[in-house]
């Protein structure tokens, strides 16, 4: 399936319908006054979060939604139908925002959290509303109020407790197939992952974590190189950035100069990113002639601070302490 993580939509609620202007006329009634019902109010423009999606695809196609509006009053005091809602679903973790503003309105972080976009419009009142005394045969009702308008942005951040990061072939793909039961593409040159990727983690307490595989960063993400920053939305909600950096032979620079390439990256899109608690990989660490590379990337790390783990995704050497390490880091932010 296609991934799609930001588009445009316009949406407008439904009219209200308008008031009814009528008299009671029945064979032995006189003096029948005035009749007429309100008109129905126009149905609701919402925005739902269902589990069940992870893209907003369906909505790229559909970029237009306008609700019913409210059936016009009618004689006999009857009250008109109001407009039928319009509930659009969307995945669990989708920002809407105001198009001209980009003001964010509701971040739908919950299964089944509704966000009500557009009002509908109020109907009008009929003219049985405006007897008097005084005024016995009102010839006038009220007309129905318009639906609100809107042009939106949905922005989708997947919700994930572990962000993985990194140059490209830094060995992410490989290293969530391990993890959990995700099948990312695996392949031997770069940007093989062009979508975010999802994999939860289950623990040995019975306890689990999510992780997601953010396509690879490169030098210049933040003037469009490779895929830009494109998806690091995805990784601004986690609670731990996970860094692997290859420190094998086969990739070309110093492991520590490619961290620091990275990070000012990741500083340019948010510096708020940049704060996050972050721990660090060293991967491929049982090809030769990584030794020296993987001692000059772990003095780095302890320099500033950072907790640092030679692994092997592929032998399975150093996994099992980062996943508990990255658990009770997770358990952690959840706590506060």
């Amino acid at each position: 399936m296609q991934f799609i993580d930001q588009v445009k939509v316009y949406v407008k609620a439904g009219d209200g319908g308008r008031g009814c202007i009528s008299f009671r006329r029945e064979k032995y009634v006189p003096k029948g006054g005035p009749n007429g019902g309100d008109g129905g109010r126009g149905g609701h423009i919402i925005f739902k979060a269902v589990s069940d999606l992870n893209t907003l695809l369906d909505i790229k196609y559909q970029r237009q939604y306008l609700a019913q509006r409210g059936q016009h009053g009618m004689g006999k005091d009857m009250h008109g139908k109001n407009g039928k809602d319009m509930v659009i679903p969307v995945p669990v973790g989708t920002l809407v925002k105001d198009f001209e503003t980009d003001e964010v309105l509701s971040d739908l972080t919950v299964d089944g959290q509704e966000f009500p976009a557009a009002q509908g419009g109020r109907g009008g009142l009929g003219n049985a509303h405006f007897k008097t005394a005084t005024r016995q045969a009102p010839m006038f009702a009220q007309p129905g109020e318009p639906g609100e308008e809107k042009t939106l942005t949905l922005e989708l951040k997947l919700l994930a407790d572990v962000g993985l990061i990194g140059l490209p072939n830094a060995g992410k793909s490989t290293l969530i197939s391990v993890l959990s039961a995700a099948r990312p593409r695996i392949a031997d040159y770069p940007f093989t992952t062009l979508i975010p990727v999802l994999g939860v983690v289950k623990r040995e307490d019975f306890k689990s974590f999510v992780i997601a595989d953010i396509p690879g960063l490169i030098e210049g993400a933040h003037k469009g190189s490779g895929l830009g920053f494109q998806f690091l939305r995805h990784v601004e909600r986690t609670s731990i950035l996970l860094h692997l950096v290859d420190i094998s032979e086969m990739v070309g620079g110093d492991p520590v100069d490619n961290f620091e390439k990275i990070n000012k990256e990741l500083e340019l899109y948010s510096p708020e990113l940049i704060k996050k608690p972050m721990a660090v990989a060293g991967t491929k660490y049982d090809i030769k002639g990584s030794g020296e590379r993987l001692d000059r990337l772990a003095r780095y790390c302890k320099d500033k601070g950072y907790d640092f783990f030679p692994i092997c995704a592929v032998t399975g050497e150093g996994i099992k302490e980062l996943m508990i390490y990255l658990g009770k880091k997770v358990e952690e932010h959840k706590r506060g």
